[in-house]
């Protein structure tokens, strides 16, 4: 049971020195370090430029279907290309398999399509 219990406690000597580690140096890393507090330091930044009014603006929904259709169609991307590379190995059965997918995301762009989701300017 001593053996059994050896490879334990190797792991957990193993966690407790990472732990250490990283307690060691966020340590350092707050002792060394240069704190000279300004009020500048805490107001919101982003891009260079000033905030100007509330943080709260409101969005275009159709940025968010944008960008929902750009991941189906790479996630469609990333399932066509190991697929194409394996085509002879895995026979016809697998290619109208991957026909019916196609088809159901060319179905979906259709749609998009139809409804004007696809349309930069209203």
């Amino acid at each position: 049971m001593g053996a059994y219990l050896d490879d334990y406690r190797a792991v957990g000597v193993i966690i407790l020195v990472g732990f250490v580690l990283a307690a060691g140096m966020l340590g350092a890393n707050r002792l060394f370090r240069p704190s000279v507090p300004a009020r500048e330091k805490t107001v919101t930044y982003e891009s260079g430029v000033d905030p100007i009014g509330e943080g709260w603006a409101q969005s275009n929904v159709r940025y968010f279907v944008y960008a929902f259709l750009y991941v189906i169609f790479a996630v469609d991307a990333v399932f066509l290309f190991p697929w194409a590379v394996v085509l002879e190995d895995i026979g016809k059965a697998a290619a109208i398999e991957m026909g019916i997918f196609i088809g159901i995301i060319v179905v979906g762009l259709v749609y998009a399509w139809r409804k004007g989701v696809l349309s930069w300017t209203s």
